[in-house]
């Protein structure tokens, strides 16, 4: 049929725009100890941290707008648009944040510029990822739509594992001085030709899709009619917004303060948890087509709320086989919940209103909740002097979506063939 024609392409675009995305975006959280080195006062090194996943925080507080300005754009004037605004909305600041001049230099203006480009990112991003998975899944033959969205969020973490090997490479190949210096510089300048490369790939119509249902005004339809489904996905969205982001952004810090982990090996755990996340999260799509996407979230919510003491008491250990076993777990645990989520979401959205009502629902959890977890963590480790006390949030976060999850139904004829 001529609707999926080309179908290798769109999935190309799709997944190679997410991961450029998410390269970009996520590299900040992998140098936020070197970031909090050169952007602010250096009087105390825990508030730099802090103050580096604040910033951190303030980009992901932007992705409730993102997604809000981009998934109306998504909604009235076509999907591929908003993806062409969201690459080059993420390209040029993460250029210009590899050029900008340090604390030493700017003295306050240097962290106020920083907050603002970190801002833009966030804008992109938060458009970025539900309106790709809308734009593929809508393109994609029923059967098969939980195994595409594996795919989609794929992209995304392979962005996210890109940077951390990357920055694995550069501080094993750096001496700590020129990481500082320098060298973290490198990946954030990288950004404007991945973006390059970005535009490129989503500068033309890559198929024709299922027929859309377009909204006159999709925020205002939104708000009215599907308040309930966006209230139910900013739920479902609390498991991943606090355990991936604390497992595979601010562990990675934490490896380093609270274990005495070298930078280079915790970068190195962490990319290894990444890759071995990838193929987990494709099964769980596949899966997810045989048994249903609920099953499999349910399953994974109750399992990481039983099981994220113990697997943070593996990671706080001198012997790093029981580190790589206790962020193996947690790989496995949170690459099914992935994998599943995003045919689910779709699933339950009506097309009009289904990159904003998505959007808003999605990233008002992971912009809030997920933004502030590793400087909450970081915080909360300071505050306590309990080294496992983040389990305690990974748990609370499962737990609320479970509950969402309850009230939910999967409704396949919800989206269009």
């Amino acid at each position: 049929m001529q609707m999926y024609k080309n179908r290798s392409k769109l999935l190309f675009a799709g997944i190679v725009g997410n991961l450029l995305e998410w390269f970009d975006f996520a590299i900040y959280g992998f140098f936020a100890l070197t970031i909090g080195k050169v952007f602010f006062p250096k009087e105390d090194p825990v508030a730099q941290v802090i103050a580096a996943f604040g910033v951190f925080a303030i980009g992901f507080l932007m992705r409730p707008i993102g997604g809000l300005l981009l998934g109306y754009i998504g909604d009235k004037y076509g999907r591929q648009k908003a993806m062409l605004i969201s690459v080059a909305a993420m390209a040029i600041p993460t250029f210009f944040v590899g050029i900008l001049p340090g604390y030493e230099t700017l003295g306050l203006a240097a962290p106020i510029l920083l907050l603002l480009l970190r801002m833009i990112q966030g804008l992109s991003v938060g458009g970025e990822y539900t309106t790709s998975i809308v734009y593929m899944l809508e393109h994609t033959e029923p059967r098969r739509r939980g195994f595409v969205g594996a795919f989609a969020v794929s992209g995304a973490v392979g962005g996210i594992l890109l940077g951390s090997a990357f920055g694995a490479f550069l501080a094993s190949t750096l001496s700590p001085e020129a990481l500082q210096e320098w060298g973290w510089r490198v990946p954030f300048l990288m950004g404007l030709i991945l973006g390059l490369a970005g535009l490129y790939l989503r500068r033309e119509p890559t198929a024709q899709g299922a027929p859309v249902v377009r909204s006159s005004n999709p925020l205002s339809d939104s708000l009215r009619f599907h308040r309930r489904v966006m209230l139910q996905i900013s739920g479902l969205t609390m498991m991943n917004a606090v355990a991936f982001y604390m497992i595979f952004v601010y562990l990675v810090s934490w490896l380093e303060t609270v274990d005495g982990i070298a930078p280079e090996n915790a970068l190195q755990i962490n990319t290894i948890s990444l890759l071995i996340l990838i193929p987990i999260m494709i099964f769980s799509g596949w899966l997810s087509d045989r048994i249903g996407c609920k099953r499999i979230l349910v399953a994974a919510t109750c399992i990481i709320s039983l099981l994220a003491w113990p697997l943070f008491t593996l990671l706080h250990n001198p012997d790093v086989a029981m580190i790589y076993i206790g962020e193996l777990g947690f790989a496995v645990i949170i690459g099914f919940y992935l994998g599943a989520q995003p045919a689910f979401i779709v699933k339950v959205i009506p097309s009009a209103v289904r990159c904003t009502a998505a959007g808003l629902g999605y990233n008002v959890t992971l912009g809030i909740v997920g933004g502030l977890t590793p400087m909450v963590a970081t915080w909360l480790v300071s505050r306590t002097h309990d080294d496992l006390s983040p389990a305690y949030m990974i748990i609370f976060a499962g737990l609320c979506s479970l509950v969402a999850l309850m009230t939910m139904h999967e409704k396949p004829e919800q989206l269009a063939s």
